[in-house]
């Protein structure tokens, strides 16, 4: 973990500013599914779009 959070940390500051703060917010909110245990139901929701989106394909 401590590598991943270092590669962080480095591709943070040399990301343009609105690139890093989408990655902050993204990594916040990815904290809070995991805090709340609903990973689960964010995969089956992942997995229902793919298989639409394949659906809809000509």
């Amino acid at each position: 973990m401590d590598a991943l959070i270092e590669q962080l940390q480095v591709k943070l500051r040399q990301w343009e500013p609105d690139v890093a703060e989408q990655v902050r917010q993204s990594i916040a909110e990815i904290i809070e599914l995991a805090d709340r245990d609903v990973f689960d139901i964010l995969r089956s929701r992942i997995v229902e779009q793919e298989v639409l989106d394949i659906l809809d394909e000509p």
